[in-house]
């Protein structure tokens, strides 16, 4: 067995080392949000069905001889597509569907070795059952999904620090030759074996050359859930990953968390049957659920360690008992590779449904209720079946009106939720690069109002009174730190208070307040990745139609504008650049690295102010802020300001970075500043290949 093991355990490790190595390389392309790891997702898993789907064909179709030597050639020529780094001309230009480009990307950067790799573990395991004439081949599985979670769990904190992203690909591109030798060596053993030269469907159907007679195929019906029960687990993962990195951030260690758990049920599963104890998980997934509705309840003011907690907890109960299913209705051996490709289809399936018709069907993120709801559903139905236990065929009826009132509960508190939610909405929206909600409220001190929300937080608000709506309100009030740097820099005063004209350039645009603060001559230029943002802030706010300043909007990612307009145009020549660009409260972490601001530097006057909105309820973003202003030489000034809800203005943190003395010197901004907190962390310097999250959160 040692030969498969060493070949099983390494694919396994590379191929899952590969999916946050890739996803960190390709997130900066398409705005940094958590849309770009489920896609990657979802392509990982289709090529995963397409790795078993092949290994399913070969151990079926061909004879031992003729699979080790097509799968030599095919490890050969997989060779050609090494090192694995994506190639610049796949960077968006900002019109383009952003999935459809992802599956193309990660299609010709890693496909071929990535469907060898997926194809090992049940290749293999097929070689090891053929040649080792009744040794179960399970537990290699169970070893596979080992190598896995060894891959996720060494990245965040071994390869991630240790070498940059270029170092990362080239490591890993050797090892795959490794395992390409090692895998090769295992196809040339079994060219070399001298058993029965008769493909794997004929044995099954016939007996012939096997020490068993021919087995039942599995029913129709133990396939069916087979495939149900793998696409409900990946939809949970998948749910439970963007639900995270919405109010967080969008990186490594918040993608591994979820698949390191949802591989450990597999492992976990796969080991030994008596792992899963179907009474106890079955109570403990119904408290996980309970607990995720209350969190969802309480929303983004629930402590982070919390939110991370139940919704971690949740997700590896429910895949317990969906991976525990499914190998309690595992077949006999001859009939693996149908069973593992049967569970890839179904995590693909679930892909296809989180990634693809979720975001189009659904306005919310309701995929997560639905799939918690489904877990339950399908536990129900396979209790209904099974003849082993006391509640089969559904009786007595008494337990059975029990788990309905159970499953009907959780149902509905589900359901409320949802609708609560909901209710207050004047339109919803749903997209690539997020969800988007326009709440329409009457009351209030200054009368009616719209807000924008992006996820679970508000981020915009305009009057609908005449004279109220040009007020700049929420986070961009004239007290702010950016409404400090627009009124008061320099280049204002030029001539007469209010008469010199400003180049501001404003990374996200919101409902547009920064509008507010433009005067005549003013050009004020918006960068918003977001193309419903874009509408929904045209039809519902005001402020780029009412501003005095000429106002327009750049579509596309704001990292890939400037770096494409420093090329084609030069220097924007910006005297205030403003990087508010929170997706919900999770941040675009592409945004704040040494790399970035080097971008913005080229961008903005020798004078000119960078302003960096670090208001956030999970994440301490003020040493970055700090650390990145020193590594340029520049001062970094916080501006922490209160509410103010008799003009509409929420409490901020502004950070605003110069070298312009003048303007640092001003009374009005030396009384304005606060001091940054005694027990301030240390600077820190976040770069493209690295950047330290846990050194920042707030817990």
């Amino acid at each position: 067995m040692a030969g498969y093991a060493a070949a099983i355990l390494l694919s396994s490790f590379l191929l899952f080392q590969v999916q946050p190595l890739i996803g960190k390389y390709i997130l900066p392309w398409f705005g940094g949000t958590p849309a770009v790891w489920t896609t990657c997702m979802l392509s990982f898993q289709v090529f995963l069905l397409a790795g078993y789907g092949y290994a399913h064909w070969l151990a079926g179709r061909l004879t031992l001889r003729r699979q080790g030597l097509l799968h030599l050639v095919l490890l050969a020529a997989s060779l050609l597509f090494l090192p694995i780094i994506p190639a610049d001309t796949w960077k968006p230009y900002g019109d383009e569907w952003p999935t459809w480009r992802i599956l193309c990307l990660l299609g010709a950067s890693i496909g071929a070795p990535y469907l060898l790799l997926s194809s090992t573990g049940p290749l293999l395991q097929s070689w090891f059952a053929r040649t080792n004439a009744g040794r179960s081949p399970y537990r290699l599985y169970a070893l596979s999904n080992a190598g896995s979670l060894a891959a996720l769990v060494t990245y965040p904190f071994v390869f991630e620090p240790a070498l940059r992203l270029g170092g990362q690909a080239w490591t890993w591109s050797a090892c795959y030759g490794v395992f390409a030798v090692l895998c090769g060596a295992c196809a040339v053993r079994v060219c070399r074996f001298r058993g029965s030269e008769m493909p794997a469907d004929a044995i099954a159907a016939t007996g012939a050359g096997a020490e068993d007679p021919p087995v039942e195929p599995p029913g129709r019906m133990n396939q069916f859930l087979w495939l149900a029960l793998a696409a409900c687990g990946s939809v949970v993962l998948l749910a439970t990953t963007g639900l995270m990195c919405q109010e967080v951030a969008v990186v490594p260690f918040l993608w591994v968390l979820p698949l390191a758990l949802y591989l450990l049920t597999f492992i976990i599963a796969f080991d030994n049957e008596r792992w899963y104890n179907r009474a106890v998980f079955g109570v403990l997934m119904v408290a996980g659920i309970a607990g995720a509705t209350a969190v969802l309840y309480v929303g983004v003011s629930a402590p982070l360690w919390v939110q991370v907690a139940v919704y971690s907890g949740t997700l590896f109960v429910c895949c317990m008992v969906c991976h525990g299913e499914m190998v309690r209705l595992k077949p006999h051996p001859r009939y693996l590779t149908k069973f593992y490709l049967m569970i890839a289809a179904g995590g693909a399936l679930g892909g296809v449904l989180a990634t693809l018709v979720a975001p189009a069907v659904f306005t919310s993120f309701w995929e997560y209720h639905l799939s918690l709801v489904a877990c339950c559903g399908l536990l129900l139905v396979t209790i209904f079946r099974d003849r082993t236990w006391g509640l089969y065929a559904g009786r007595p009826l008494w337990a059975w009106f029990g788990l309905a009132y159970v499953f009907a509960m959780l149902t509905g508190a589900l359901a409320y939720q949802a609708i609560v939610d909901s209710r207050q909405a004047l339109v919803k929206t749903r997209s690539f690069y997020g969800m988007l909600q326009i709440d329409e409220y009457s009351g209030g001190d200054n009368g009616p109002y719209y807000s924008l929300r992006h996820g679970r937080i508000m981020h915009g608000v305009q009057y609908l009174d005449e004279e109220k709506r040009r007020w700049p309100t929420s986070y961009y009030g004239p007290e702010t730190g950016v409404g400090l740097a627009v009124r008061w820099h320099p280049r204002r005063w030029i001539d007469e208070p209010d008469e010199g004209a400003l180049r501001i350039g404003v990374i996200g645009l919101g409902t547009g307040t920064m509008a507010a603060h433009g005067k005549p001559g003013d050009v004020i230029r918006f960068y918003e990745i977001n193309p419903d943002v874009i509408r929904l802030s045209s039809e519902y706010f005001t402020y780029r139609r009412d501003s005095a300043a000429r106002v327009d909007v750049v579509l596309g990612d704001a990292r890939i504008s400037l770096e494409r307009s420093l090329r084609e145009q030069g220097s924007e020549q910006f005297d205030v650049l403003v990087v508010d660009a929170f997706s919900s409260d999770a941040i675009p972490m592409h945004l704040l690295t040494r790399e970035c601001f080097e971008v913005y530097w080229k961008h903005l006057k020798p004078d000119g102010i960078l302003a960096v909105h670090i208001s956030n309820r999970n994440l301490d973003l003020g040493p970055v802020a700090r650390g990145l202003a020193a590594e340029f030489g520049h001062e970094a000034a916080l501006f922490d300001t209160s509410d103010d809800d008799a003009r509409g203005v929420d409490a901020a943190d502004w950070v605003l970075v110069t070298a312009n003395r003048e303007f640092l010197d001003r009374a009005e901004i030396r009384d304005a500043r606060s001091p940054w907190p005694d027990d301030a962390r240390p600077p820190l310097v976040w770069t493209d290949d690295f950047s330290n999250l846990f050194a920042v959160l707030r817990w």
